[in-house]
């Protein structure tokens, strides 16, 4: 089944407002929702939306609250999220460091007691669309071991850097486990298996089913001691810098909820960009390993998606969406 764009988002959008939004706000959150699924990021889109709705009636989610200027120190702001949704939390924590990196060249927006911003992605490209490199961070529950250990005591603190370019933009958009959490959901909504071992199941053992990985919290850290001590060091860089909650504050808790965030931006006249595409067209030069397929540049993927859901309509799981569409009628 697939979903025009407006009839998600408008769907999104009437449930928001019922759960009390501001029209804007409801706005922000539910265009982001629909675009992270016309994006193909169901896990993000509207695969999420019913959690987002529970931890909203929970009261994990602030619908009113506003972000809040703690202080300002140069092209460096601080604010406290005020447990407002995270995507217009986000959202505004990269306006504040365009805005900041128009100024000075470069900007920078940290904020603490926040919530889960969805894909990552969004951001950058909120900043290449301003013809900004992003680049951004946030920590997690813990939900991924340090290498060496056998509990969970890392986030897999999701990182995004992108660049702008007149033919697309490039951004990568990763979490420090092999596979995020949200497409580990997508596989096990499929019952499918991971195509490469992404975690351990509960006995200790490396795995390819999602469910057990889930259900371990035990998520394989991207280059194993590599992912694990980069995922250690956003942690630290964004607690350090906005004052906020740690993977071991935000784990206290049942539901992920109060994390922390960074989001920087750099701008100047002249990003080079008969460079850049030089860089990209070597990249691209190599052979593919299987046939018919084709060596791809962070997004270029996401653009194709992206084309294509705009004039085909968005595939969505029948049943999340049945019971999306049931809310509140």
């Amino acid at each position: 089944m697939r979903i025009p764009f407006e009839e998600l988002k408008d769907e999104f959008k009437r449930i928001l407002l019922k759960l009390s939004f501001p029209d804007s706000t409801a706005e922000t959150c539910a265009t982001i929702f629909a675009i992270n699924s016309r994006d193909g990021v169901y896990s993000h889109g509207l695969n999420r939306f019913p959690v987002f709705v529970r931890y909203v009636q929970q009261g994990l989610v602030q619908p009113k609250a506003l972000p809040e200027l703690l202080e300002k120190n140069g092209a460096i702001e601080r604010w406290n999220g005020n447990f407002a949704p995270g995507m217009s939390n986000a959202t505004h924590g990269m306006n504040r460091a365009i805005e900041l990196s128009k100024e000075n060249g470069i900007g920078c927006a940290v904020i603490k007691n926040t919530n889960h911003w969805m894909r990552g992605g969004t951001y950058g490209w909120q900043a290449a669309d301003e013809g900004c490199i992003g680049i951004c961070f946030t920590n997690a529950t813990a939900n991924m071991p340090a290498w060496g250990g056998q509990a969970p005591v890392l986030g897999n603190n999701p990182m995004v850097i992108a660049i702008p370019r007149e033919g697309g933009h490039i951004v990568l958009d990763m979490a420090m486990s092999q596979f995020s959490y949200g497409k580990m959901q997508e596989y096990e909504l499929k019952n499918e298996s991971l195509p490469f071992p992404g975690g351990y199941d509960e006995n200790g053992n490396l795995s390819t089913n999602p469910s057990l990985i889930r259900k371990s919290k035990r998520a394989l850290p991207i280059g194993y001691w590599k992912g694990s001590g980069l995922a250690l060091m956003l942690d630290l860089l964004v607690v350090a810098l906005s004052g906020g909650n740690s993977t071991g504050k935000i784990s206290a808790n049942a539901d992920e909820t109060g994390v922390s965030q960074c989001f920087i931006c750099i701008r100047q006249p002249h990003m080079h960009e008969e460079l850049i595409n030089q860089v990209i067209a070597y990249t691209k030069s190599a052979s593919a390993v299987k046939p018919g397929e084709y060596v791809s540049y962070p997004g270029e993927r996401t653009l194709r998606t992206r084309l294509e859901n705009e004039k085909m309509g968005i595939p969505v799981n029948e049943v999340i969406w049945m019971q999306v569409k049931t809310m509140f009628t």
